[in-house]
């Protein structure tokens, strides 16, 4: 499938952007540092609230764990890099892509009855997804706060996550009247 013609509107959006599964895999390679320290110092800490025991094994663990807290920041570093999605608007249809498995859907601007912009709850749960059918609506999402809502003439509803959500409103209301 081509590229359309006269591009209107284009994001991309990245994979590793997803503030949510940035803050696990900190957390992870932070556990991972903590039990490399911990390894490496196995005297027993008493804290003023815990008492933390000697460490329980061979001190070559902590080079284990030490290698993948440096594997998990290098991850997160490289996902940054990784696009998720591409939403393209032209004249006549809006295209979103995925990379990773390449996959692509096309709307045609005719076909859409209303826009809006839709506000969502920041959840731990909100995952990178592309072309999720769950309650009645289609889902793209990568990161963020923001959705547009489409509903087609046919009654289905498609949700695009964005971070530019007015000014795809705005070009869409202006392309479908």
């Amino acid at each position: 499938m081509s590229e359309p013609t006269e591009l209107l509107f284009e994001e991309n959006q990245y994979q590793g952007l997803n503030k949510h599964s940035l803050v696990r895999r900190m957390l992870l390679s932070v556990f991972c540092f903590v039990a490399y320290y911990w390894s490496e110092n196995p005297k027993p800490v008493t804290v003023s609230i815990i008492h933390i025991g000697e460490y329980p094994g061979d001190v070559r663990y902590g080079e284990l764990f030490f290698v993948l807290g440096l594997a998990v920041l290098g991850l997160s570093v490289v996902l940054l890099f990784v696009r998720h999605m591409r939403t393209i608007v032209s004249n006549e249809q809006l295209v979103i892509r995925a990379n990773f498995p390449p996959r692509v859907t096309t709307l045609q601007l005719a076909d859409i009855s209303d826009v809006r912009k839709v506000q969502i709850r920041p959840s731990i749960f909100n995952r990178p997804v592309f072309q999720l059918q769950t309650k009645g609506k289609v889902r793209f999402y990568t990161w963020g706060n923001e959705m547009v809502e489409l509903t087609l003439k046919n009654g289905k509803i498609y949700r695009i996550g964005t971070q530019r959500g007015a000014e795809l409103v705005t070009l869409l209301k202006n392309q479908i009247i």
